[in-house]
């Protein structure tokens, strides 16, 4: 289940569903080389790049594997980001949960406002049961922000990414519909 436009309308923020017209913005928050850096994929350096992300992101709501939404502030409806549900389970009643705001953007709990509503719409409306998070150690803010949602970190898989030619390691983080009602 997609939302029509708005998943959320919360106190700052909004999550909509992405379209074509957020391919520009995408590409600044995709693009930026510190934004980006404990992504598994590089940079993108093609606006080309961010119009086909926004075609897998329109596949994705019509088949159901993927659910990506923007991040967008209410007072002036700037696009700061994007929340998703990705590796969808439907037998395990699973997905991984995954999150990426503009640099400009961050430090100002925005992640921390529009994460919950996704998680209640994983935990409801999709019927998940659980939700993982694949972060890289470093990256601290992350990991803040999940252990404040009630996520619990659940393991270290040592070099399991290459970011950039640096082998990179993965913390895997898990939250149970139990831990989230």
């Amino acid at each position: 289940m997609t939302p029509d436009r708005d998943l959320a309308v919360l106190s700052r923020v909004r999550l909509r569903r992405i379209d074509a017209a957020d391919a520009p913005a995408i590409f600044t928050v995709y693009s930026h080389e510190e934004g980006t850096r404990f992504l598994a994929r590089p940079p993108m350096v093609d606006p080309v790049q961010a119009d086909e992300m926004v075609a897998r992101i329109e596949a994705g709501y019509a088949d159901g594997s993927t659910l990506q939404l923007a991040i967008e502030r209410n007072s002036d409806a700037a696009f700061l980001g994007v929340c998703l549900l990705f590796n969808m389970v439907a037998r395990g009643a699973r997905a991984e949960i995954g999150y990426i705001l503009g640099r400009e953007h961050w430090g100002q709990g925005y992640v921390s406002e529009a994460l919950p509503a996704l998680i209640t719409h994983a935990f409801g409306a999709l019927g998940l049961n659980r939700l993982e998070a694949d972060i890289d150690p470093r990256n601290v803010a992350s990991q803040r922000v999940l252990e404040r949602l009630g996520f619990r970190r659940e393991g270290l898989l040592r070099e399991r990414w290459i970011v950039r030619g640096e082998k990179s390691d993965s913390a895997i983080y898990g939250l149970l519909r139990s831990d989230w009602t």
